[in-house]
């Protein structure tokens, strides 16, 4: 996994991770990287501070160092703000309220209801990057989500 500083052309900044540089790469280039703050899709890496701990004292605290600020620019930090985490928790709230969850099986339905072969309505649930970049080329429209569905994986 690696983390990456991000910003988007209206100037936000955020951190996401990826499972490896070509998976952000891939992403980035089917479109589907977008900010966290607006969902503006003309996103790019940001010049980032290494999280380096000092090999002399041998006390140290494996905690990360606070990324420093351009000049003029916002820091980016790991940990959302409380402001932050209860929008992402009001999302969260309001999407699990007003749609429907249909887990792995979201491109397919997804797919469905584009073609009229199932009801219309909200939907969410999970994708393969693969599957929703294919959603995307034909046209149906889909947005990832900034939350992980809460569902037990063991």
């Amino acid at each position: 996994m690696i983390q990456y500083a991000l910003k988007c052309s209206n100037g936000h900044s955020f951190d996401s991770w990826f499972q490896s540089a070509a998976a952000f790469d891939k992403l980035s280039a089917a479109g589907m990287v977008t900010c966290a703050v607006c969902g503006c899709g003309d996103v790019e890496k940001a010049i980032m501070t290494p999280r380096v701990r000092s090999a002399r004292r041998s006390d140290d605290v494996d905690t990360p160092e606070q990324p420093k600020a351009e000049a003029g620019g916002d820091v980016s930090v790991a940990t959302p703000s409380p402001d932050v985490a209860k929008v992402l928790s009001e999302l969260r709230r309001r999407v699990e309220e007003n749609s429907d969850y249909v887990g792995k099986n979201f491109a397919d339905e997804a797919r469905r209801i584009h073609l009229g072969d199932a009801p219309e309505r909200a939907i969410y649930g999970e994708a393969k990057p693969d599957e929703a970049k294919a959603l995307i080329e034909d046209g149906i429209p889909v947005a990832p989500l900034p939350f992980v569905p809460s569902r037990k994986t063991n």
